[in-house]
């Protein structure tokens, strides 16, 4: 799921005419200040991060005026809540509460429908509420089709207790938050506290949303960085990899941050799964051998190897890894040499130095450690490709055996250089890049091999060189699959006069700024 700050939350409410008090976000304390003075009421601070309990963590201030808002702010500024640092701040009005209440709208797995959740505590976890009151907690199931009615929501208001005006507002209130989760696809919502004041009106004083994840595209609007559900800011190195995922609907490429600071003397290692459960059994293993996770990576779901290629880019990315771990499922039903062609590819832009130990069981998982053992046996690093009947445990010792002989301290970042294309040539672009053909090169080739490697047969020959069989428009939607079978077969066999440029947005800025510093 992908999570909305309180002060987005708040908007969506608003604009669906639900009373959130007044107030702005702020990111300087001068901003505070300000914000606090055109309100004119005592204030309430808030930091804004994907959080519950910031009051015990200082994140909540009270201020009766703008420079007791501004000295509130300068402390709050900066301040490290678990794995965030507070840059942003919510300055409202204080409410005269009168009551709390807790509204709010989840997803039911079980029930396979949204459930609308009423209680009349609120001001803790719903968790808890129902722990301690488990008679103050009611719920509904609401039909997907026919959607959340009026009348459904005054029956359950009425067993709560609840009748005249305060019914009416609230009945209000509770129908309008579930258009809202509907409309922008909510996975869950809570109000949490829903106060009434001591004029008897009815406020969200606290809310969260969290999106599903594959529905962020379709609301642009929401400003979503990252469809994931972290517990801190995306780091800038998620962020480029989601941008692969984002742009690329060939498999899953999930990448995941454990840390962004490596010593360079402990074990840490690139992680790259394929498949959940597998990937877990495989960490698992390398854990127990006292290696560190850098990163958790996942490509799987018959993954282009264009993608894998990007994959592996991206975790080779961070400095300081001792070794490269893949492993998967171990019974996959994509096309192994599709990962093999990308991590082929990966390993030698980047000079690899450091061991790999590559699990590949699955389809054609035989010709995928064939083509790790063939094309890598001349990089610096030592490379072992392992199939299904290895375990995952067996693969971790090699990986310990290997690093524990390799010659490299660990793996050193390297600026990234765009390949040298030719002054004059045939090229086609592809879904997510670009192929060069050197047909000054392609004149010297004896077997004319690119076209029998391209299994997808978008390559024929025209005067005995290498060109598109397939319009070129059919081939940037997907018909060249990006295999990189073509650009191996030349380089390995031929001329080398084949250059697949796949490029990654942000990361030649993101490791220019590694090798700076």
């Amino acid at each position: 799921m992908a999570r909305l700050y309180e002060y987005q939350s708040k908007r969506l409410l608003k604009n669906a005419g639900i009373h959130v008090p007044e107030g702005d976000l702020a990111f300087t304390p001068e901003e505070v200040r300000q914000v606090a003075f055109r309100i004119g009421k005592p204030v309430v601070l808030k930091i804004q991060v994907w959080l519950t309990g910031r009051a015990g963590l200082g994140g909540i201030r009270f201020a009766e005026s703008g420079g007791e808002a501004e000295a509130a702010a300068r402390e709050m500024f900066g301040m490290k809540a678990k794995n965030f640092v507070v840059d942003k701040l919510l300055v409202e009005e204080k409410l005269k509460i009168k009551s709390e209440c807790f509204a709010g709208l989840v997803i039911d797995d079980a029930r396979k429908a949204p459930v609308l959740i009423f209680s009349s505590v609120g001001g803790t976890g719903i968790e808890e509420i129902a722990r301690k009151h488990p008679d103050k907690v009611w719920q509904i199931p609401v039909n997907i089709k026919t959607g959340l009615k009026d009348y459904e929501v005054r029956n359950l208001l009425q067993k709560a207790g609840l009748s005249g005006k305060l019914l009416v507002q609230l009945s209000g209130v509770l129908t309008k938050l579930y258009r809202v989760a509907r409309r922008y696809d909510a996975r869950s919502v809570e109000i949490n506290p829903l106060v009434i004041t001591e004029e008897d009106i009815i406020y969200a004083a606290d809310c969260h949303l969290a999106i599903d994840d594959y529905a962020v595209y379709r609301h642009p609007e929401l400003d979503i960085e990252v469809a994931r559900e972290f517990d801190r800011p995306p780091t800038r190195l998620e962020r480029i990899a989601y941008r692969v995922e984002e742009n690329d609907h060939r498999g899953t490429f999930y990448f995941l941050q454990m840390t962004e600071e490596i010593p360079p003397e402990e074990k840490y290692i690139g992680f790259h799964g394929a498949g959940g459960g597998g990937s877990m059994m495989s960490m698992d293993a390398v854990l127990d051998k006292g290696f560190k996770l850098a990163n958790y990576c996942d490509t799987s779901g018959n993954p282009s190897a264009s993608k894998v290629y990007r994959a592996a880019k991206i975790i080779l990315s961070q400095p300081n890894l001792k070794g490269y771990f893949a492993s998967g499922s171990g019974v996959a039903s994509q096309e192994q040499y599709h990962s093999a062609r990308g991590m082929v590819k990966a390993f030698h832009e980047e000079k690899l130095e450091i061991p790999a130990v590559i699990r590949l069981g699955g389809n054609y998982e035989e010709e995928a450690i064939e083509i790790l053992g063939t094309y890598l046996k001349d990089i610096p690093a030592a490379v072992e490709g392992y199939g299904r009947d290895d375990s995952p445990e067996f693969c971790a010792q090699r990986l310990e055996e290997l690093t524990e002989k390799s010659q490299a301290a660990s793996h050193a970042v390297r600026p990234m250089n765009d390949p040298e294309l030719p002054d004059a040539g045939y090229f086609f672009e592809t879904m997510t890049g670009r192929i060069f053909l050197d047909h000054q090169k392609c004149e010297n080739c004896r077997t004319k091999g690119c076209i029998e490697a391209c299994r997808a047969q978008i390559l024929k020959l025209e005067e005995g060189k290498p060109v598109l069989s397939i319009p070129m428009v059919e081939a940037r939607k997907g018909k060249c699959t990006e295999c990189l079978a073509c650009e191996i077969f030349c380089k390995f066999h031929e001329q080398d006069a084949v250059t697949i440029y796949l490029p990654i947005p942000g990361l030649k800025e993101y490791r220019d700024k590694l090798v700076k510093s």
